[in-house]
């Protein structure tokens, strides 16, 4: 029986979720499977992985030939390195112990690696977000600058207003002078 490695589809519809399985080759895409290895996000940034890495080495060194996609996620994960050094431990070419080391090392610089990414989304999320805020704030301040004008203008309305009752009251008392000096002159 060919047994392959595949990605079974779940999820709904525009926001797929993928068990990756070991599957006889003649079955239907999401049909019967033999055994569940993992799953696979792809909805999420950078795209989330669970996976069974010596369940998947267990199926490759059994005869398992992995979809291209498949191969792709085993690889990412290092089920694919652990197959090789396994490999390599059976032909005597390596100890057990040597083959461990090398794939925790491995394990290690791939996990700095997808941190720095992660940190690196985060960044640039926080700069996306205060450019954002910024603009926002740009976008106020000039509608509040737009409506300060009409309140100015009665300011400034009102000041005229004010200056000109003055200057009749003024005038008012002048003329109220002048008539009462006439008035004394006479």
């Amino acid at each position: 029986m060919p047994v392959k490695i595949r990605l079974q589809r779940h999820g709904k519809k525009g926001k797929p979720f993928y068990w990756i399985v070991a599957a006889d080759a003649r079955a239907k895409r999401d049909g019967r499977y033999l055994e569940k290895i993992g799953t696979y996000n792809p909805n999420t940034n950078p795209a989330t992985i669970d996976l069974d890495v010596d369940g998947a080495v267990k199926w490759l060194q059994n005869g398992a030939q992995p979809t291209d996609t498949a191969k792709g996620i085993l690889s990412y994960k290092g089920a694919l390195l652990k197959n090789h050094l396994a490999g390599g431990v059976r032909k005597g070419a390596l100890t057990e112990e040597q083959a461990e080391e090398k794939f925790k090392a491995w394990l290690e610089e791939k996990e700095n690696k997808v941190s720095t990414k992660e940190e690196k989304l985060a960044k640039a999320q926080a700069e996306a977000k205060a450019k954002a805020l910024e603009a926002e704030k740009a976008v106020n301040e000039a509608r509040i600058a737009a409506a300060t004008p009409e309140v100015e203008e009665v300011v400034e309305a009102t000041e005229e207003v004010e200056a000109i009752e003055t200057a009749a009251e003024e005038g008012a008392a002048d003329a109220d002078t002048e008539v009462a000096e006439e008035k004394k002159a006479e």
